[in-house]
């Protein structure tokens, strides 16, 4: 069966957690690994997660020391994930329906129906994303939406992929690191590299045409917003070229409007 780590970072989100963990401990699809890296939180959230762990009926990882940040908790879920594919779930997010493990399974075996091997599985398996209140009621789904084929060149449009829908084949994630240089854009980055690897090695992505995953108003990106937006016009350039990226903003701007 297909393995699915889903990684959850923390720190002091005793507030939030719990309706994460619930989103996936009531999932239909169990064959689940859910590592749970926390950054020495002074709050509840360790605790909430121990309880958690007693109950369920997978594997669940608690890992609960000092980081550098975000994205450094990030890479160290990257190097502990055992699972086929996986997916960050923070604290506060959630996934959207109680099938949605099991839609992303459908998605990936049938691809590779009829091959030698699941090592030769699709690197991406994607999904829309809702944004949902603090009560996670829906608000409205994101403005950005996936394309119906990815590519490594979709991002020039945006991120036009949430991160919470965006699964990835275990062992080409682990290959690429977050770039600690970016304290709020590194997500980006990664996706980004992730699917230029994958299009290298000639691997399919996936579109299940569904909504995967909830996602909180008011993350780590909506409360940084301006740091955020500079720091994904750096990585578009790194990617796509500075002159690119450049008329690129000019037309965001000029959409904006007209809009």
């Amino acid at each position: 069966m297909t393995k699915i780590t889903i990684i959850t970072v923390t720190y002091n989100a005793a507030s939030v957690l719990q309706r994460t963990l619930d989103s996936i401990s009531q999932q239909t699809y169990q064959h689940i690994e859910h590592l749970i890296i926390d950054g020495a939180s002074k709050d509840e959230t360790v605790t909430i997660a121990e309880h958690y762990k007693e109950k369920a009926a997978y594997e669940v990882v608690i890992l609960s020391e000092p980081d550098h940040g975000l994205y450094d908790a990030m890479n160290k879920g990257l190097h502990k994930a055992t699972g086929d594919y996986l997916v960050f779930m923070n604290a506060g997010d959630t996934l959207h329906a109680e099938n949605s493990l099991e839609i992303v399974v459908e998605g990936q075996r049938a691809k590779v129906e009829g091959q030698r091997s699941k090592v030769e599985g699709p690197a991406v398996i994607y999904g829309d994303t809702a944004i949902v209140d603090t009560d996670g009621q829906f608000l409205h789904l994101r403005r950005l939406c996936p394309p119906r084929q990815l590519n490594w060149k979709s991002f020039r449009q945006g991120m036009l992929v949430c991160h919470q829908a965006f699964y990835v084949r275990t062992d080409i994630a682990r290959q690429n690191e977050y770039d600690l240089q970016y304290r709020h854009s590194a997500d980006v980055d990664w996706c980004i590299r992730v699917m230029k690897q994958a299009e290298e090695m000639g691997l399919a992505f996936v579109n299940t045409h569904a909504v995967l995953a909830d996602f909180m108003e008011g993350g780590n990106t909506t409360q940084n917003h301006r740091a955020s937006l500079k720091e994904r016009y750096q990585v578009m350039c790194r990617h796509y070229g500075s002159v690119q990226t450049f008329f690129l903003h000019i037309w965001f701007v000029i959409r904006s409007i007209i809009k």
